[in-house]
C-alpha cells in the first residue's frame, strides 16, 4: 500500500515539472512555437513520458482542465441541504473571486495573453466550457431523477453554463486590459449579482437538495 502511495506521487511530481517546464516555456516563446521534444528536454523526461500524461499539447498548458470541467458538476453533488443548484453556484462562485481562483479565469496577464494569443489554446478553451456544461447537465439529470427525454436539465445547464462562461470571459477581457486581479474580482461581484439573479425566476427551485 505504502508502496503505490509512492509511486501515485512520484506520478503527480512528474506530471507537475513536466507542466511547469512546459508552462515556462510557452510564456517565455508562446504556445505555438514550443515543441514536444523541447519540453520534454526542459523536464528531463522522454518525449513519450509527456505525451503518456499529456496525450494533446493543449493540455501541457490547461493543466487544470479536469477539474475546470467538473467544477460546476462537483458544486451541485456537493450543495448543502434545502440549497439549489443555482444557489451553490452563486455561493461558489463569489467565494472563487474572493480567492482569485485561476479555474475562473484569475490566470495572470502573461497566461492570458499565451491563450488569446494561440487559436490551438483557444479552440482548446471552448471545447472546456461545452465539456463543462455537458457534466453539469449530465449530474441535474441524475440530482433530478430526469427521465431521459426530458430536456430541462440541459436547458438549465445552458444557462448557468452561459453564465459561468461570459464572466470567465470577462474576467480575461479585463485580465488583458491590464486591470490588477483586485480589480477585477471587484467588478465582478457586481456581475455575478447580476447574472445569478437574471436565472433567479426559472431556476430558484430547480434542482433543490432534500433537507
Amino acid at each position: 500500500m505504502a508502496e503505490q502511495g509512492l509511486r501515485a506521487r512520484k506520478k503527480q511530481q512528474t506530471r507537475e515539472n513536466i507542466s511547469h517546464q512546459a508552462t515556462l516555456l510557452f510564456l517565455e516563446r508562446g504556445f505555438d512555437k514550443v515543441t514536444i521534444a523541447e519540453v520534454a528536454a526542459a523536464a528531463d523526461v522522454a518525449k513519450m513520458t509527456v505525451t503518456n500524461y499529456f496525450p494533446r499539447k493543449e493540455d501541457l498548458a490547461l493543466d487544470l482542465g479536469e477539474v475546470f470541467v467538473d467544477q460546476l458538476a462537483r458544486i451541485v453533488r456537493e450543495r448543502e441541504p434545502g440549497e439549489s443548484a443555482l444557489a451553490a453556484l452563486r455561493r461558489a462562485y463569489l467565494a472563487a473571486a474572493a480567492d482569485r481562483d485561476p479555474v475562473v479565469g484569475f490566470s495572470g496577464p502573461e497566461f492570458a495573453r499565451m491563450i488569446a494569443e494561440s487559436p490551438a489554446l483557444t479552440a482548446r478553451l471552448r471545447e472546456f466550457h461545452d465539456d463543462r456544461e455537458a457534466a453539469l447537465a449530465s449530474t441535474l439529470a441524475a440530482e433530478t431523477g430526469a427521465a431521459p427525454d426530458d430536456i430541462t436539465p440541459r436547458v438549465a445547464a445552458a444557462q448557468l453554463g452561459g453564465v459561468h462562461r461570459v464572466l470567465f470571459e470577462e474576467t480575461v477581457r479585463r485580465t488583458l486590459a491590464g486591470e490588477s486581479n483586485d480589480e477585477i474580482a471587484g467588478a465582478l461581484t457586481e456581475y455575478i449579482r447580476v447574472a445569478f439573479d437574471a436565472l433567479e425566476p426559472g431556476l430558484r427551485k430547480y434542482a433543490v437538495r432534500a433537507g
